[in-house]
């Protein structure tokens, strides 16, 4: 994080000297501390991040593949004058453990277009679906699968 502070100084000044690195040096570390005293952050979070940059850059790729099938899902859904939408409201558990991951499988749910994360009590989810049809294996969707590898190893 300290590291990205820097780099949006350096960024933000739109050149670079000794003097505004010295600068930045400065104000991204006070940033940080800031950071990390106030908002219970802490170093050891930065390494889980760098640890799973792959698996998350993985996650974030398959999020915005999942978007674009959605997409055409819908659109045949909406413009197919003969299939009429039969909404649905699913209720699923999870075996994800950790705030992050729960919550990030909730925002996945919810920009995939056709479905929408109602509500989110510890490991359960409710999902409003456009169809039923695309409610079908939500609870064992590509999400929770690379959620899971993502924080296999994080106790």
């Amino acid at each position: 994080m300290f590291i990205l502070f820097f780099l949006i100084w350096v960024i933000f000044n739109g050149q670079f000297t000794a003097e505004i690195a010295a600068f930045g040096v400065v104000i991204a570390g006070v940033m940080y501390w800031f950071l990390c005293k106030f908002f219970n952050y802490s170093p050891r979070y930065d390494l889980f991040l760098w640890r799973k940059a792959p698996l998350l850059l993985h996650y974030l790729f398959t999020l915005v593949a999942e978007i674009l099938k959605a997409n055409i899902t819908v659109f045949k859904l909406i413009y197919t004058a003969e299939y009429e939408l039969e909404p649905a409201v699913v209720h699923f558990r999870t075996d994800l453990r950790t705030t992050f991951a729960r919550v990030l499988l909730a925002n996945s749910i919810t920009l995939t277009p056709g479905t929408i994360t109602v509500a989110l009590t510890g490991n359960e989810y409710t999902v409003h679906c456009l169809d039923k049809e695309l409610a079908e294996g939500i609870s064992s969707s590509v999400f929770v699968k690379l959620l899971e590898k993502i924080e296999k190893d994080l106790s």
